[in-house]
């Protein structure tokens, strides 16, 4: 399975809603709508099963911070 998002793609952070956060997870929050540029990425596979899912640096604004979210946190920035 290919990432759904490449390095340098423009997305908008969007935290997955009405799932409960692990202590292991990063609030994400204070990101939310804002525009990012994808930096990198990475797959790991939990378990020892077939199943994968990527992980993704991404540039927020206009900074140098660089925060890690979940494929499913962050969405194709339109426009």
């Amino acid at each position: 399975m290919a990432p759904k998002f490449n390095k340098g793609q423009r997305v908008t952070i969007s935290p997955v809603r009405n799932m409960p956060m692990s202590p292991r997870d990063s609030d994400i929050e204070p990101y939310t709508g804002q525009v990012g540029q994808v930096t990198g990425y990475y797959w790991i596979r939990p378990g020892t099963g077939d199943k994968f899912f990527y992980l993704y640096t991404v540039r927020v604004g206009n900074s140098d911070r660089e925060i890690v979210v979940h494929e499913d946190e962050i969405e194709t920035c339109i426009g």
